[in-house]
């Protein structure tokens, strides 16, 4: 009898867990749309890890794409948006600058913001970087993160349309469960 009480009540409950998984998993392919055209005058990469003063494999995939879209579009400026961790040489602003330097970006296309400490904060600090005029940009983080970032963006007054960059396979499934928390957390509380 306690073993049927207790089924009924994890019943609804697993119910809402898959629910909350799929919905979150709809979101973050959703995210990744519209693609991002070159309509947008600037893009704002946003940071992750970096070990020492080298980009983490997630940055290296970021900044891949960036540099795609970045040639494909010459017009464009970029906000390279990361501060510095506590076990971080440099900030991931300047690791960015530094790899699309080296890869034939000017440098007069780079604006560095060196303090966010947060999807949040990237998005925040890098939108006080942009013209009055400017309440579109283009985002470029990681597959997974576009949703979260560009639904920041929107609570923060700025539209957006998206560069996805591929997730690394060896921490996809640690990075996307994450995500989808943080997800919900941002549907709640706005940030």
């Amino acid at each position: 009898m306690k073993i049927k009480r207790i089924l009924i009540w994890m019943l609804p409950f697993a119910i809402l867990c898959i629910s909350m998984w799929i919905e979150t998993g709809n979101w973050m392919i959703a995210g990744r749309l519209p693609e991002a055209n070159g309509k947008n005058e600037y893009a704002v990469i946003l940071g992750a890890k970096v070990n020492g003063e080298n980009p983490s494999l997630s940055l290296r995939y970021r900044l891949e794409a960036a540099l795609d879209y970045a040639k494909k579009h010459p017009n464009i400026k970029l906000i390279l948006s990361g501060g510095q961790g506590p076990d971080e040489d440099i900030t991931e602003a300047e690791a960015m600058r530094r790899y699309l330097a080296e890869n034939g970006i000017d440098e007069d296309r780079l604006i560095l913001e060196t303090a966010s400490t947060s999807t949040y904060e990237n998005i925040q600090f890098s939108k006080k970087l942009l013209p009055a005029s400017i309440h579109s940009v283009t985002i470029i983080t990681s597959d997974y993160h576009l949703a979260r970032a560009r639904e920041i963006a929107r609570k923060l007054d700025l539209e957006s349309d998206a560069v996805a960059a591929k997730t690394p396979k060896v921490v996809e499934w640690k990075l996307t469960t994450r995500e989808r928390l943080a997800l919900l957390k941002t549907s709640v509380f706005g940030k």
